[in-house]
Parts: C-alpha cells; sequence; structure tokens
C-alpha cells in the first residue's frame, strides 16, 4: 500500500474552500470541524484551515502536519471522492498526536457510509 500526499490530493482554490464552507454535511468533535462534499475530482481531497485563534505558527503547523499524516494513512478507508476540509479548532491547540488521531478517527469513521 501507498501512502501518498501529493498535490492532487489537496484542496487549493478559495472558491472550493467556500464552497465546502456552505456544504450542510458537517461532523465535528470537541477538537475539529470537518464540512464534507461530493468530490467534483476523481479522488478524495483535503483542505485544513487552522486558524489564528488556535495558537502560534509552530502550534499551527503542528496541527496541520498530523491533520495531513493521519489523512495519508486512512484516505484508503473511504470510499467514493469526497472533498473535506479539516477546522481545528481552539482546544486542538494542546493535543497529543495520539489524540489528534483518535479525534480524527472518530470523524472519519462515519464519512465512508455517507452518514454525516
Amino acid at each position: 500500500m501507498r501512502f501518498f500526499f501529493t498535490k492532487d490530493d489537496r484542496i487549493l482554490k478559495r472558491s472550493e474552500f467556500l464552497r465546502l464552507s456552505r456544504s450542510n454535511n458537517v461532523c465535528h468533535s470537541r477538537h475539529f470541524l470537518v464540512s464534507i462534499s461530493l468530490g467534483s475530482q476523481d479522488r478524495t481531497r483535503l483542505g485544513i484551515t487552522v486558524t489564528k485563534k488556535v495558537g502560534n505558527a509552530v502550534v499551527r503547523n503542528r496541527i496541520k502536519r498530523l491533520c495531513r499524516e493521519f489523512f495519508r494513512f486512512n484516505k484508503h478507508n473511504i470510499t467514493g471522492h469526497w472533498d473535506i476540509n479539516i477546522i481545528a479548532k481552539k482546544q486542538a491547540a494542546g493535543l497529543s498526536t495520539k489524540d489528534v488521531f483518535s479525534s480524527l478517527k472518530h470523524i472519519f469513521d462515519r464519512i465512508p457510509n455517507g452518514s454525516h
């Protein structure tokens, strides 16, 4: 199994993030909010939003890195083609790697079967 995270796996355009923000399909946990929409491409893509409210640049980059890593190892479990935007809440700043993965797994487990 190959665990790549290429540029094609990312949501890059502001218009795509705005489309996702208007999506009615939202899953959330105590630490993350995830907007989900049927993908416009032939693959599941990921966008990550971490605002300055969450912490300084070091904290924000760590959260983004952990989200990408979780997605990279778990995207093969997602059926269908989705556009997913992970939005970190303020509470995500102090989480350990294990806690981030656990919180995201709880959300991602609801994606494949379509129950948002």
